[in-house]
């Protein structure tokens, strides 16, 4: 699903700042004008998924010669491949195989361990380990 938002852009002391009105509190900025374009485009994505993840619809474009930015901003669209950023960032389970020895496989079936649970449980808390440290 491809989406289009208007974006008003605002050029600042330390790079631009963005904000998408039809997705309330959508923010985001960047050093120059490609990277609040790339933040604008990922901020307003995570928005999107967001709300069709909790099974509501994703909110109506305005039409760009409606968007009034104040003194000094000017309006762009920005571009909006949800199926791409789904596909990387969603909450839809994606079915991975795995290799183990034969031993830790008795084990676990014997334990009746959740493969995919432990698996997943693992690399969250990796993820949230390596989150920490950045």
């Amino acid at each position: 699903m491809q989406l289009t938002y208007p974006a008003i852009f605002y050029k600042g002391e330390g790079g631009y700042a963005v904000e998408v009105p039809d997705l309330p509190g959508c923010t985001s900025g960047g050093a120059s004008l490609a990277e609040a374009i790339i933040m604008g485009t990922d901020a307003a994505s995570g928005w999107i998924l967001t709300e069709l993840e909790d099974g509501k619809p994703a909110p109506k474009s305005s039409l760009i010669e409606d968007i009034r930015p104040e003194a000094g901003g000017f309006v762009s669209m920005l571009v909006l491949d949800m199926d791409a950023y789904a596909e990387k960032y969603g909450n839809k389970a994606v079915r991975k195989n795995l290799t183990i020895p034969a031993w830790l496989n008795t084990f676990a079936e014997e334990k009746h361990i959740n493969f995919s649970q432990v698996l997943q449980d693992s690399l969250i808390a990796l993820y949230r380990k390596e989150i920490r440290a950045s």
